[in-house]
């Protein structure tokens, strides 16, 4: 019997949420790509997943978190170990006074639009910005020149051993598109942010406009992992691509969006060494063409 297979025989048993074998990635992941994880689980509530944490490390098992997977490319050959899914079961809120505990399942989109509603400023940079709250925080997640470390104070993070650790904001080490999580493997279970009192009609604009640009300017409502690259700062990648004469090119099944140049979509059928290849692509012609070298902001899983 396989370590896998007696990894999810325990974790049955356990009853921690439902447990899916060779579960395809592309369920899962907004640009509809991705092959088969060894085991998929979704926890029911916190103390389920920190039971399925120490069953993973007792078992030595390879695994990683996902939420809404709205920043990930997986390998059509699948990953191999435990995926375990954020969602139901690990999306609480509470909200005192400015103070917001909301749990790392949690939709961001969601969360924007309820926090406006209450007359509470500091998220409306995240209108339309999809994924979860902990996948935020792990990719420090921004827009229109604010980003998730303005206003979290701290996150409650749970490590491969088994350990729960309150993390605060210099703690976290957040730089443009990254945290220490992208060093220490850690799953975001709640993070806490500090908001403040605002006129909520001018609150609710200001959300509802981020939201329109995004909707106008980038291909969400066709299959897509948001941004590719990081903006090179003062450039914009999408800028760049698009000045290289690539937006439109298509590999496969998958595009450069005609919208966004800092985007690629799955036009039908895409397997990930397409949009890896289209990728390479654009690396190289911006490398070429302005001495930049992109870096990708999507993560991407190859085992």
């Amino acid at each position: 019997m396989s370590k896998l297979t007696r990894l999810a025989e325990t974790l049955r048993k356990e009853d921690v949420g439902r447990i899916r074998v060779n579960e395809p990635m592309s369920k899962h992941t907004t640009i509809r790509i991705g092959g088969p994880a060894d085991l998929l689980i979704e926890p029911k509530n916190t103390k389920s997943l920190r039971k399925i944490m120490k069953a993973i490390y007792e078992h030595d098992v390879k695994w990683r978190a996902i939420g809404r997977g709205s920043n990930l490319l997986v390998s059509d050959k699948g990953i191999d170990g435990v995926v375990i899914k954020l969602g139901k079961g690990m999306d609480d809120l509470e909200l005192n006074g400015t103070e917001l505990r909301v749990a790392g399942g949690h939709s961001l989109i969601k969360l924007v639009a309820f926090i406006s509603k209450e007359g509470l400023s500091g998220f409306e940079f995240a209108g339309g910005i999809p994924g979860s709250v902990g996948g935020a925080v792990y990719m420090n997640a921004g827009a229109h020149g604010s980003e998730i470390s303005d206003i979290l104070t701290k996150a409650l993070v749970l490590f491969k051993d088994g350990r729960l650790e309150w993390l605060t904001n210099e703690e976290m080490e957040f730089s443009y598109r990254t945290s220490i999580l992208q060093q220490r493997s850690g799953i975001v279970v709640v993070a806490i942010f500090d908001l403040k009192k605002g006129n909520k009609d001018s609150i609710i604009a200001e959300m509802n406009k981020n939201k329109d640009y995004r909707s106008d300017t980038q291909p969400w409502k066709e299959p897509c992992c948001g941004s590719v690259f990081r903006n090179p700062l003062p450039n914009h990648a999408g800028k760049l691509v698009e000045q290289s004469g690539l937006k439109g090119h298509q590999i496969g099944g998958a595009q450069i969006s005609n919208m966004h140049g800092n985007f690629i979509v799955n036009v039908g059928g895409a397997k990930a060494d397409d949009v890896l290849a289209l990728i390479n692509l654009v690396k190289k012609t911006v490398k070429n063409r302005y001495d930049i070298d992109l870096q990708t902001e999507v993560e991407i899983v190859y085992e």
